[in-house]
């Protein structure tokens, strides 16, 4: 292995892919596992609800309190945190624009793995960039599977007033770079399944929009 293969982030060269691979099929059909998941239960269907905001918007605690309501519920939900999956699966990955790319990538691609296996995956991340929020539903639609993005829309002056982790301070004072809302930008959904504002709205609020929407979307019956 070169430096270059060693270091973090590093996109995977097209012609070095591997092409003899053989996917196997499996024995029991998207469909059917989403009935027989239901069976005796709250019936639900796999899905993706992928909360998007600035940091220190809400959306891990959102995200959070939303998986144990489902779990109260007897609904099989799993909470995909984007800073906790940065200690394990996407430890490697820095904060530059292709390691951010890479990053949603990774969480994409592990939330449609829940959502296929009949779970409601709750994604939460700062994905600041609209295309790789894009390429997160593609993957789903592609699959045939739901993809919801909700857009906790809480301001840039709430988010420093609250700056529950001090990165505000230390971005405003210069002591870290590349900041989302600072120094980097940040991309606003333009057609968000669901807007919370959760500046203003309880988080019993949030949370109660989110369940009604996917009661709404048929997601849970």
């Amino acid at each position: 292995m070169t430096p270059e293969d060693a270091k973090p982030g590093r996109q995977p060269d097209p012609a070095a892919t591997p092409t003899d691979i053989y996917p196997h099929r499996p024995l029991v059909s998207h469909d059917e596992r989403q009935s027989l998941l239901g069976a005796g239960r709250v019936r639900q269907r796999g899905c993706t609800l992928w909360l998007t905001g600035l940091s220190g918007s809400g959306k891990s605690t959102i995200a959070a309190a939303l998986e144990a309501e489902l779990l109260r519920r007897g609904v099989w939900a799993y909470r995909l945190d984007g800073d906790t999956l940065r200690t394990g699966l996407n430890a490697g990955l820095g904060f530059s624009a292709a390691d951010r790319t890479e990053n949603i990538r990774r969480i994409g691609e592990v939330a449609r793995l829940f959502a296929d296996a009949g779970l409601v995956a709750i994604a939460s991340a700062i994905s600041p960039f609209r295309a790789d929020r894009d390429a997160a539903r593609r993957a789903h639609e592609g699959a045939g599977l739901a993809f919801f993005e909700v857009f906790v829309d809480t301001s840039l002056t709430v988010c420093e007033q609250r700056d529950p982790k001090g990165l505000y301070r230390k971005a405003r004072s210069g002591q870290l770079a590349g900041f989302t809302g600072i120094d980097s930008p940040y991309e606003p959904p333009e057609r968000p399944e669901l807007t919370l504002h959760a500046g203003s709205e309880s988080l019993e609020a949030c949370v109660g929009a989110c369940v009604a929407m996917l009661e709404a979307k048929r997601i849970l019956e």
